[in-house]
Protein backbone atom coordinates (compact mmCIF):
# COMPACT_ATOMS: atom_id res chain seq x y z
CA UNK A 1 0.00 0.00 0.00
CA UNK A 2 1.36 3.59 -0.91
CA UNK A 3 1.06 5.87 2.26
CA UNK A 4 0.99 10.20 1.28
CA UNK A 5 0.28 12.93 3.29
CA UNK A 6 -2.72 14.18 3.52
CA UNK A 7 -2.86 17.61 2.24
CA UNK A 8 -0.60 20.12 3.45
CA UNK A 9 0.12 17.89 6.98
CA UNK A 10 2.01 15.82 8.40
CA UNK A 11 -0.87 12.88 8.72
CA UNK A 12 0.53 10.27 6.55
CA UNK A 13 -2.44 8.37 5.15
CA UNK A 14 -2.92 4.96 3.21
CA UNK A 15 -4.03 5.62 -0.58
CA UNK A 16 -6.78 3.47 0.01
CA UNK A 17 -9.34 3.91 3.23
CA UNK A 18 -11.76 1.39 3.82
CA UNK A 19 -15.41 3.24 4.11
CA UNK A 20 -18.24 1.92 6.60
CA UNK A 21 -21.52 3.00 5.00
CA UNK A 22 -22.48 -0.82 5.14
CA UNK A 23 -21.37 -1.10 8.72
CA UNK A 24 -24.55 -1.73 10.83
CA UNK A 25 -27.25 -1.56 8.29
CA UNK A 26 -29.98 -0.34 10.51
CA UNK A 27 -32.09 3.09 10.70
CA UNK A 28 -32.66 4.22 7.05
CA UNK A 29 -29.40 2.42 5.50
CA UNK A 30 -30.67 -1.36 5.38
CA UNK A 31 -29.74 -0.74 1.74
CA UNK A 32 -26.31 -0.21 1.74
CA UNK A 33 -25.04 -3.18 4.01
CA UNK A 34 -25.69 -5.33 6.86
CA UNK A 35 -22.51 -5.73 8.34
CA UNK A 36 -22.46 -6.48 12.05
CA UNK A 37 -19.58 -6.65 14.29
CA UNK A 38 -17.85 -9.97 14.03
CA UNK A 39 -17.90 -9.80 10.28
CA UNK A 40 -16.59 -6.19 10.67
CA UNK A 41 -14.19 -7.26 12.95
CA UNK A 42 -12.58 -9.80 10.10
CA UNK A 43 -12.68 -7.06 7.19
CA UNK A 44 -11.03 -4.92 9.39
CA UNK A 45 -7.97 -7.58 9.90
CA UNK A 46 -8.07 -7.99 6.31
CA UNK A 47 -7.58 -4.23 5.44
CA UNK A 48 -5.31 -3.80 7.98
CA UNK A 49 -3.16 -6.79 6.46
CA UNK A 50 -3.21 -5.31 3.06
CA UNK A 51 -1.90 -2.03 4.44
CA UNK A 52 -5.14 -0.05 4.86
CA UNK A 53 -4.84 1.30 8.46
CA UNK A 54 -7.37 4.08 8.24
CA UNK A 55 -11.24 3.68 8.50
CA UNK A 56 -13.92 6.35 7.74
CA UNK A 57 -17.12 6.53 9.36
CA UNK A 58 -19.84 9.07 10.74
CA UNK A 59 -22.60 9.74 12.77
CA UNK A 60 -25.19 9.94 9.72
CA UNK A 61 -24.49 6.19 9.08
CA UNK A 62 -27.16 4.04 10.60
CA UNK A 63 -27.68 7.32 13.12
CA UNK A 64 -24.39 6.32 14.76
CA UNK A 65 -24.50 2.29 14.75
CA UNK A 66 -22.35 2.05 12.09
CA UNK A 67 -19.87 4.12 14.69
CA UNK A 68 -21.15 1.03 17.67
CA UNK A 69 -19.72 -1.57 14.84
CA UNK A 70 -16.48 0.30 14.16
CA UNK A 71 -15.90 0.94 17.45
CA UNK A 72 -16.02 -2.96 18.44
CA UNK A 73 -13.99 -3.82 15.31
CA UNK A 74 -10.85 -2.22 16.65
CA UNK A 75 -11.13 -2.20 20.15
CA UNK A 76 -7.85 -3.39 21.64
CA UNK A 77 -6.16 -1.83 19.12
CA UNK A 78 -6.77 1.84 18.34
CA UNK A 79 -2.45 2.61 18.10
CA UNK A 80 -2.49 0.69 14.92
CA UNK A 81 -5.35 2.55 13.22
CA UNK A 82 -6.76 6.17 11.64
CA UNK A 83 -10.04 7.16 12.18
CA UNK A 84 -12.23 9.69 10.96
CA UNK A 85 -15.71 10.53 11.52
CA UNK A 86 -18.33 13.63 10.50
CA UNK A 87 -21.16 15.45 12.23
CA UNK A 88 -23.47 17.88 10.12
CA UNK A 89 -26.84 16.25 9.03
CA UNK A 90 -29.79 16.54 11.11
CA UNK A 91 -30.07 13.45 13.33
CA UNK A 92 -32.94 14.49 15.62
CA UNK A 93 -35.74 16.74 16.86
CA UNK A 94 -33.50 19.15 18.67
CA UNK A 95 -33.01 22.00 16.04
CA UNK A 96 -29.48 22.16 17.15
CA UNK A 97 -28.29 18.75 16.15
CA UNK A 98 -27.37 20.10 12.85
CA UNK A 99 -24.76 22.01 10.74
CA UNK A 100 -21.52 23.52 11.81
CA UNK A 101 -22.07 25.39 14.72
CA UNK A 102 -20.54 25.42 18.03
CA UNK A 103 -23.26 23.54 19.74
CA UNK A 104 -23.32 20.63 17.57
CA UNK A 105 -20.29 20.25 17.19
CA UNK A 106 -19.09 19.98 20.28
CA UNK A 107 -22.11 17.45 21.32
CA UNK A 108 -21.64 15.58 18.18
CA UNK A 109 -17.37 15.16 19.18
CA UNK A 110 -18.57 13.36 22.38
CA UNK A 111 -20.79 11.10 21.64
CA UNK A 112 -18.88 9.82 18.01
CA UNK A 113 -15.66 9.18 20.78
CA UNK A 114 -18.10 7.20 22.92
CA UNK A 115 -19.11 5.16 20.21
CA UNK A 116 -16.19 4.50 18.78
CA UNK A 117 -14.57 3.59 21.91
CA UNK A 118 -11.59 5.97 21.58
CA UNK A 119 -10.57 9.54 23.15
CA UNK A 120 -9.54 11.39 19.82
CA UNK A 121 -10.04 10.84 16.12
CA UNK A 122 -7.10 11.53 13.36
CA UNK A 123 -9.49 13.86 11.65
CA UNK A 124 -12.89 15.03 12.16
CA UNK A 125 -14.69 16.23 9.08
CA UNK A 126 -17.83 18.79 8.94
CA UNK A 127 -20.35 16.57 6.57
CA UNK A 128 -22.01 19.50 4.62
CA UNK A 129 -22.17 23.15 4.23
CA UNK A 130 -23.59 24.98 6.82
CA UNK A 131 -24.34 28.57 5.13
CA UNK A 132 -26.14 29.90 8.85
CA UNK A 133 -23.37 29.20 10.89
CA UNK A 134 -20.65 32.21 10.47
CA UNK A 135 -17.52 30.17 9.33
CA UNK A 136 -15.40 32.20 12.27
CA UNK A 137 -17.67 29.68 14.64
CA UNK A 138 -16.78 26.69 13.15
CA UNK A 139 -13.26 27.23 12.42
CA UNK A 140 -12.53 28.40 15.95
CA UNK A 141 -14.88 25.50 17.29
CA UNK A 142 -12.42 22.73 15.39
CA UNK A 143 -9.46 24.58 16.03
CA UNK A 144 -10.51 24.11 20.22
CA UNK A 145 -10.99 20.64 19.37
CA UNK A 146 -7.30 19.70 18.14
CA UNK A 147 -5.89 22.22 20.87
CA UNK A 148 -8.07 19.93 23.36
CA UNK A 149 -6.65 16.35 21.68
CA UNK A 150 -9.87 15.20 20.91
CA UNK A 151 -9.20 15.75 17.09
CA UNK A 152 -5.64 15.68 15.41
CA UNK A 153 -6.85 17.63 12.07
CA UNK A 154 -10.71 18.52 10.58
CA UNK A 155 -11.75 18.23 7.18
CA UNK A 156 -14.59 19.53 5.31
CA UNK A 157 -17.25 17.12 3.26
CA UNK A 158 -19.72 18.16 0.58
CA UNK A 159 -18.66 21.85 0.01
CA UNK A 160 -18.15 24.07 -3.07
CA UNK A 161 -15.04 25.30 -4.01
CA UNK A 162 -15.60 28.63 -2.91
CA UNK A 163 -16.98 27.85 0.52
CA UNK A 164 -14.11 25.35 1.14
CA UNK A 165 -11.15 27.92 0.50
CA UNK A 166 -13.26 30.99 1.92
CA UNK A 167 -13.23 28.51 5.36
CA UNK A 168 -9.61 27.91 4.42
CA UNK A 169 -8.73 31.56 4.33
CA UNK A 170 -10.86 32.79 7.15
CA UNK A 171 -8.85 29.97 9.45
CA UNK A 172 -5.40 31.41 8.33
CA UNK A 173 -6.31 35.18 8.65
CA UNK A 174 -7.62 34.85 12.03
CA UNK A 175 -4.95 32.28 13.19
CA UNK A 176 -6.86 28.87 13.36
CA UNK A 177 -6.13 26.13 12.20
CA UNK A 178 -7.26 25.47 8.72
CA UNK A 179 -8.86 22.03 7.48
CA UNK A 180 -6.27 19.44 5.62
CA UNK A 181 -8.79 17.90 3.74
CA UNK A 182 -12.29 17.90 1.80
CA UNK A 183 -13.75 14.82 0.83
CA UNK A 184 -16.13 14.82 -2.48
CA UNK A 185 -17.72 12.92 -4.90
CA UNK A 186 -15.67 11.83 -7.75
CA UNK A 187 -16.18 9.20 -9.97
CA UNK A 188 -15.51 7.85 -13.65
CA UNK A 189 -19.19 9.12 -14.15
CA UNK A 190 -19.88 12.12 -12.13
CA UNK A 191 -16.77 14.51 -12.67
CA UNK A 192 -18.00 18.03 -11.50
CA UNK A 193 -15.22 17.83 -9.21
CA UNK A 194 -12.86 18.63 -11.99
CA UNK A 195 -14.09 22.23 -12.41
CA UNK A 196 -13.04 23.77 -9.54
CA UNK A 197 -12.74 21.33 -6.74
CA UNK A 198 -9.84 18.65 -6.86
CA UNK A 199 -7.68 22.41 -8.27
CA UNK A 200 -8.59 24.10 -5.40
CA UNK A 201 -7.65 21.32 -2.96
CA UNK A 202 -3.90 21.42 -4.17
CA UNK A 203 -3.69 25.37 -4.58
CA UNK A 204 -4.51 25.23 -0.71
CA UNK A 205 -2.78 22.66 0.08
CA UNK A 206 -6.27 20.93 1.36
CA UNK A 207 -5.71 16.93 0.61
CA UNK A 208 -8.87 15.54 -1.81
CA UNK A 209 -10.12 13.03 -0.22
CA UNK A 210 -12.97 10.77 -2.89
CA UNK A 211 -15.50 9.34 -1.00
CA UNK A 212 -17.62 6.61 -3.74
CA UNK A 213 -15.41 5.97 -5.99
CA UNK A 214 -18.10 3.31 -7.45
CA UNK A 215 -21.03 5.96 -7.64
CA UNK A 216 -22.92 4.83 -4.73
CA UNK A 217 -22.72 1.39 -6.51
CA UNK A 218 -23.82 2.62 -9.89
CA UNK A 219 -20.23 0.99 -11.33
CA UNK A 220 -20.36 -2.29 -9.08
CA UNK A 221 -20.26 -4.34 -12.30
CA UNK A 222 -24.19 -5.21 -11.74
CA UNK A 223 -25.73 -2.35 -13.94
CA UNK A 224 -25.87 -1.74 -17.04
CA UNK A 225 -27.65 -1.76 -20.84
CA UNK A 226 -30.38 -4.78 -20.25
CA UNK A 227 -28.75 -5.12 -17.07
CA UNK A 228 -31.44 -3.78 -13.80
CA UNK A 229 -29.57 -3.60 -10.44
CA UNK A 230 -30.26 -6.72 -8.17
CA UNK A 231 -32.12 -6.28 -5.09
CA UNK A 232 -29.40 -7.08 -2.94
CA UNK A 233 -27.69 -3.94 -4.21
CA UNK A 234 -27.11 -0.72 -2.56
CA UNK A 235 -29.55 0.59 -5.92
CA UNK A 236 -31.10 -2.37 -6.16
CA UNK A 237 -32.91 -1.94 -2.66
CA UNK A 238 -34.19 1.54 -3.79
CA UNK A 239 -31.08 4.13 -2.60
CA UNK A 240 -31.99 7.70 -3.41
CA UNK A 241 -28.46 9.13 -4.60
CA UNK A 242 -26.86 9.91 -6.74
CA UNK A 243 -28.49 12.09 -9.24
CA UNK A 244 -27.04 10.81 -13.05
CA UNK A 245 -26.79 13.57 -15.51
CA UNK A 246 -27.40 10.98 -17.83
CA UNK A 247 -28.29 7.42 -18.25
CA UNK A 248 -27.02 6.79 -21.55
CA UNK A 249 -23.84 8.73 -20.72
CA UNK A 250 -23.65 6.30 -17.56
CA UNK A 251 -24.52 3.44 -19.96
CA UNK A 252 -21.49 4.62 -22.02
CA UNK A 253 -18.67 5.01 -19.36
CA UNK A 254 -19.58 1.40 -17.86
CA UNK A 255 -19.20 0.38 -21.83
CA UNK A 256 -15.06 1.68 -21.49
CA UNK A 257 -14.86 -0.06 -17.84
CA UNK A 258 -15.99 -2.90 -19.11
CA UNK A 259 -14.04 -2.36 -22.15
CA UNK A 260 -10.30 -2.06 -19.95
CA UNK A 261 -11.75 -4.36 -17.26
CA UNK A 262 -11.64 -7.40 -19.83
CA UNK A 263 -8.25 -6.66 -21.00
CA UNK A 264 -6.61 -6.87 -17.49
CA UNK A 265 -9.12 -9.77 -16.56
CA UNK A 266 -10.68 -7.33 -13.86
CA UNK A 267 -14.13 -6.44 -12.85
CA UNK A 268 -15.38 -3.05 -13.49
CA UNK A 269 -15.18 -1.59 -9.54
CA UNK A 270 -11.39 -2.36 -9.89
CA UNK A 271 -10.93 -0.67 -13.11
CA UNK A 272 -12.94 2.37 -11.70
CA UNK A 273 -11.33 2.14 -8.25
CA UNK A 274 -8.29 2.56 -10.44
CA UNK A 275 -8.79 4.71 -12.93
CA UNK A 276 -9.61 7.57 -9.78
CA UNK A 277 -7.00 6.69 -7.68
CA UNK A 278 -4.44 7.94 -10.79
CA UNK A 279 -6.35 10.65 -11.56
CA UNK A 280 -4.63 14.04 -11.03
CA UNK A 281 -4.74 16.24 -7.90
CA UNK A 282 -6.84 13.12 -5.98
CA UNK A 283 -5.37 11.92 -2.56
CA UNK A 284 -6.82 9.00 -0.80
CA UNK A 285 -9.73 7.32 -2.14
CA UNK A 286 -12.63 5.68 0.07
CA UNK A 287 -13.41 2.25 -0.42
CA UNK A 288 -15.63 -0.11 0.63
CA UNK A 289 -17.39 -3.60 0.88
CA UNK A 290 -20.53 -5.48 1.69
CA UNK A 291 -18.69 -8.79 2.86
CA UNK A 292 -14.95 -9.92 2.50
CA UNK A 293 -14.87 -11.32 -1.07
CA UNK A 294 -15.82 -7.61 -2.05
CA UNK A 295 -13.46 -6.17 0.21
CA UNK A 296 -10.57 -8.62 -1.01
CA UNK A 297 -11.24 -7.69 -4.77
CA UNK A 298 -11.49 -4.03 -3.94
CA UNK A 299 -8.15 -3.54 -2.54
CA UNK A 300 -6.78 -6.04 -5.25
CA UNK A 301 -7.57 -2.92 -7.79
CA UNK A 302 -4.47 -1.15 -5.94
CA UNK A 303 -1.96 -3.49 -7.87
CA UNK A 304 -3.82 -2.47 -11.38
CA UNK A 305 -1.93 -0.38 -13.40
CA UNK A 306 -4.10 1.06 -16.49
CA UNK A 307 -1.88 2.25 -19.78
CA UNK A 308 -2.41 6.03 -20.35
CA UNK A 309 -5.03 4.77 -23.59
CA UNK A 310 -6.81 3.08 -20.94
CA UNK A 311 -7.07 5.86 -18.86
CA UNK A 312 -8.00 8.09 -21.89
CA UNK A 313 -10.00 5.64 -23.14
CA UNK A 314 -12.09 6.29 -20.10
CA UNK A 315 -11.36 10.00 -19.37
CA UNK A 316 -13.17 10.93 -22.60
CA UNK A 317 -16.20 8.85 -22.34
CA UNK A 318 -17.68 11.69 -19.60
CA UNK A 319 -15.61 14.68 -20.07
CA UNK A 320 -17.04 17.65 -18.30
CA UNK A 321 -18.39 20.27 -20.81
CA UNK A 322 -16.18 23.31 -21.09
CA UNK A 323 -19.02 25.67 -19.01
CA UNK A 324 -17.63 29.09 -18.44
CA UNK A 325 -15.04 30.48 -17.60
CA UNK A 326 -13.53 27.07 -18.37
CA UNK A 327 -14.05 27.29 -22.17
CA UNK A 328 -12.68 30.85 -22.72
CA UNK A 329 -9.86 30.21 -20.47
CA UNK A 330 -9.32 27.29 -23.02
CA UNK A 331 -9.78 29.44 -25.82
CA UNK A 332 -7.87 32.79 -24.36
CA UNK A 333 -5.52 31.77 -21.90
CA UNK A 334 -4.49 28.38 -21.86
CA UNK A 335 -1.09 28.50 -21.32
CA UNK A 336 -1.65 30.37 -17.81
CA UNK A 337 -3.50 28.08 -16.12
CA UNK A 338 -1.93 26.58 -13.17
CA UNK A 339 -0.49 23.20 -12.68
CA UNK A 340 -3.16 21.61 -10.78
CA UNK A 341 -5.34 23.47 -13.50
CA UNK A 342 -3.75 22.00 -17.04
CA UNK A 343 -5.26 18.58 -17.42
CA UNK A 344 -8.38 19.67 -17.00
CA UNK A 345 -8.20 22.54 -19.28
CA UNK A 346 -6.11 20.20 -21.95
CA UNK A 347 -9.27 18.08 -21.97
CA UNK A 348 -11.31 21.83 -22.28
CA UNK A 349 -9.69 22.30 -25.34
CA UNK A 350 -9.78 19.12 -26.95
CA UNK A 351 -13.61 19.39 -26.58
CA UNK A 352 -13.12 23.00 -28.33
CA UNK A 353 -11.56 21.18 -30.85
CA UNK A 354 -8.28 23.30 -30.27
CA UNK A 355 -4.80 22.13 -31.27
CA UNK A 356 -1.86 22.47 -28.98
Amino acid sequence: MEYINLGKSGLRVPKYILGTVPFSGTNGFEAAGDIKEDQARRMVDLALEAGINMFDTANLYSKGDAERVLGSAIKGRRDDVLLTSKTGFHLGDNPNARGASRNNILTSIDQSLERLGTDYLDVYFVHLWDGRTPIEETVETMTSLVKSGKIRHWGVSNYSAWAMARTFSIAERDGFIPPITQQIYYTPEAREAEYELLPAGTELGVGSMIWSPLGEGLLNGKIGRGKKAPDNTRQGAGWPEPWVQEQERLFDVIDALEEVAASHNASVPQIAYAWVRDRPNVGPIVIAARNEEQLKENIASFDIKLSQEEHDLIEKTARPAPLYPHWHRAMSSYEMGSPSEMPYLKSFKQTLGIED
